[in-house]
């Protein structure tokens, strides 16, 4: 059975959030829906695994991102909140849908989300756009990247590496975000590689993720 916590606690791992684009226009949004999402599935070749879920209730505990070790240190030190920073605040409410699917070495997670208010932006200060953090078994950064320019729509980007050490080995894990927001909905990509035996770890295809991001937009808007 598919995983709907597990998926979305991927997405929502502490992204650090960036000052996207925005039109001053309001964007027209009588007719948007969030099942629309299911809509990208022809975006994805015919190598690829495609799961559809459908719309479900926000789940607080789904949104709350995983939170660092406390042993962890942080560069600069006053960055730790913003590394941290949850996607959606506590108490907002409100209905979610998803696709996945997995392909070329990467999985691509598309959430749309439906909020009970209006979700605020709060980017980083200029010191917090790129953060350093080292603990006694774990060790990484969360970087601000570029993220696509949509008409009327609040657009963030991040990207995080953590290396772990399992058994003696390291291991490293990235994962890049992307959020658009427009009114009380949000749209939210994730893409990271996937992990295959016996085969080189794919780089991630940022240029499929953020087009993923422009077109979630424009199917929830329909």
């Amino acid at each position: 059975m598919f995983n709907l916590k597990a998926v979305l606690g991927v997405a929502c791992v502490g992204m650090l959030t960036a000052c996207g684009s925005a039109d001053s226009a309001e964007p027209d949004l009588s007719k948007a829906d969030i099942a629309n999402v299911k809509n990208l599935r022809p975006d994805f070749p015919a190598q690829f695994k495609v799961t559809e879920i459908a719309p479900t209730a926000i789940d607080p505990r789904i949104v709350e991102p995983q939170k660092l070790p406390p042993t962890i240190k942080f560069d600069p030190p006053d960055c730790a909140k913003f590394a941290n920073q949850q996607v959606l605040p506590a108490g907002v409410k409100g209905n979610m849908a998803a696709l996945t699917a997995e392909g070329d070495g990467n999985r691509f997670i598309v959430i749309a989300v439906e909020t009970s208010e209006k979700v605020p932006v709060n980017g980083p200060p200029e010191n917090c756009k790129k953060v350093g953090f080292a603990g006694p078994t774990m060790r990484g950064l969360i970087e601000v990247v570029d993220a696509p320019k949509i008409d009327g729509v609040e657009t963030q980007g991040a990207h995080r590496v953590i290396q772990t050490s399992v058994g003696g080995k390291a291991r490293t894990g990235e994962l890049y975000n992307y959020v658009a927001r427009f009114g009380t909905l949000l749209v939210i990509v994730t893409a990271n590689p996937l992990v295959i035996p016996d085969k080189p770890v794919a780089p991630v295809d940022t240029k499929r993720a953020t087009d993923l991001l422009t077109a979630g937009v424009s199917a929830v808007k329909a």
